[in-house]
């Protein structure tokens, strides 16, 4: 791709540090922007193919725009004034860049770039899933397995096993969607694969926030789930995506990149009183084609749809049980247990000083039942 406005090598994270060091003299300010910023050139390179400053372009900008936007509003794991303070961190040091003459033009300064951010209404909307709604999310998930099973719904056994094992998965792993799920922008993260799992060492592989693979939880309460999912499932090959989706035109779309057009037409017509999905699952299996992941706006919607389902009432900004819920809730019952390291490791947080700051309602409450107990 050609891009304009090339004024040397300097890569963006070379900048960063030169910003941070030079212009940013107080040392909490540096230690806020930083990490957002590094994120930020991160973004640039390995999602958008740009390591030097002088390639951005308005458009690598709003990429990033639209990427803060799922944090927001898919993962759930940002608030929007948030997302609106990192982009103001970004749009701040490439002024210093146009004044240092790495670019001719602050690239985050149109509309083209800013039209993806998400509006700030004032309240940071957060929601742990409780011990009672995440009792009767599971429970249901698991009674609408027997229903399939038994016939008594109309639902394929093969989806009610799979959105049990997600349910399950989020519930015990503290993963995030983002590292189990399908992201269609982000060509990098395809979903967890069989291949990802340990069922032996009970860990799981992802890839992190870091952008780097990192070493997750599998707790005994996932891994029984995830091994009858797995018994049913039997995938083919270890490649095979542990979430499926049952999306029929992304499936038919992989199958024609890797097979053609006109085979997958022919099987298609001449599939007999088969229907059209069985056809391409049968595919799919022949010819070890694996189909893709079930994405995280695809599980955003199957919570959506679990959680009214199940008649769950859950408290907090939003109606119903949100992924990002479900990461959080397993980091509280961590730390108000007093485990605040075992949280951190949990949730694969890069300081317990991110651990704190993420609980800091539970660890002054603490410390205001201490006082009572003292002053008592």
């Amino acid at each position: 791709m050609d891009r304009r406005g090339s004024s040397g090598d300097t890569t963006v994270h070379d900048a960063i540090d030169d910003y941070l060091r030079y212009k940013i003299n107080a040392d909490g300010s540096v230690t806020t922007m930083r990490s957002p910023l590094e994120s930020f050139a991160d973004h640039c390179k390995d999602d958008r193919g740009v390591e030097c400053v002088g390639e951005l372009t308005d458009q690598d900008i709003r990429a990033y725009s639209e990427h803060l936007y799922d944090r927001v509003k898919i993962d759930e794991d940002l608030a929007a004034s948030t997302a609106g303070s990192y982009f103001a961190y970004v749009r701040a040091f490439l002024s210093w860049c146009v004044r240092e003459q790495h670019l001719e033009q602050n690239p985050a300064n149109t509309n083209t770039a800013m039209d993806p951010l998400p509006e700030d209404d004032g309240k940071r909307k957060t929601q742990y899933w409780s011990d009672e709604d995440r009792t009767q999310l599971v429970n249901y998930a698991t009674k609408r397995v027997d229903m399939a099973l038994e016939g008594t719904i109309r639902t394929d056994p093969k989806a009610a096993l799979r959105d049990r094992a997600i349910v399950v998965m989020l519930d015990g792993t503290g993963a995030r969607g983002a590292e189990l799920f399908a992201d269609p922008k982000d060509e990098k993260r395809n979903g967890l694969r069989w291949s990802d799992i340990d069922f032996e060492e009970r860990m799981i592989e992802v890839y992190g926030k870091s952008r780097e693979y990192e070493e997750a939880p599998f707790p005994a309460s996932v891994h029984s789930v995830l091994e009858r999912w797995y018994d049913y499932l039997e995938p083919p090959t270890d490649e095979w995506p542990v979430f499926p989706t049952g999306h029929y035109g992304s499936k038919e779309d992989v199958l024609t990149d890797a097979l053609g057009a006109k085979r997958v037409n022919e099987a298609l017509e001449s599939r007999d009183d088969a229907g059209k999905t069985a056809v391409l699952d049968r595919l799919h299996r022949e010819h070890e084609v694996p189909p893709p992941s079930i994405s995280k706006e695809g599980v955003r919607r199957l919570l959506k749809r679990l959680t009214d389902e199940a008649n769950i009432d859950p408290d907090g900004d939003y109606d119903y049980l949100t992924l990002h819920g479900a990461r959080r809730a397993l980091g509280r019952d961590l730390y108000a247990e007093g485990l605040s390291e075992k949280a951190q490791e949990a949730l694969r947080h890069n300081s317990i000083e991110t651990t704190h700051e993420a609980y800091s309602d539970i660890s002054m409450k603490d410390v205001s039942d201490t006082i009572d107990d003292v002053r008592g």
